[in-house]
């Protein structure tokens, strides 16, 4: 894989990783109880559980919103860096859902697999190289984006 098509890569795997976990956030601060069944853990008879189930709404759009600022901005070595951090969110995710007896193809399906593909973006993403700067005269430095 080129260094262009993996930088190309990164960025559509990121972008696409802040809308999704965006929308999923949205999602359970809209309809906490109808998302909690698609996180794999049992929802509360009672509305006992919409604090809870708000709060990881609130921490996906977080997230979502990070993961943008540092792609619009053009951070990519910190937003690798993030998305390496981020990576524990869905591990974790997925060791809830398992040791609360939830089912085994969400646990890795869902969370599994979305750690495998955020981890894996945050190594496209640590693994690119800034081009060296160039000298276009006396103090005066250029570089390619």
């Amino acid at each position: 894989m080129t260094s262009t098509t993996a930088k190309h890569l990164a960025t559509a795997l990121a972008a696409l990783g802040a809308a999704f976990i965006l929308y999923i956030g949205l999602s359970y601060l809209i309809a906490p109880q109808a998302s909690a069944s698609q996180f794999g853990v049992p929802t509360w008879p009672r509305q006992d559980g919409t604090a809870f189930l708000a709060v990881k709404g609130v921490r996906d759009a977080a997230s979502g919103l990070v993961i943008l600022a540092l792609l619009l901005t053009g951070q990519r070595r910190a937003l690798g860096w993030a998305l390496a951090a981020l990576t524990f969110v869905p591990l974790g995710d997925m060791v809830i859902v398992l040791g609360s007896g939830g089912p085994a193809a969400t646990a890795y399906g869902v969370h599994g697999a979305t750690a495998a593909v955020v981890a894996f973006t945050a190594l496209l993403l640590l693994r690119e190289r800034t081009p060296a700067a160039t000298s276009t005269g006396p103090g005066i430095t250029s570089s390619a984006v």
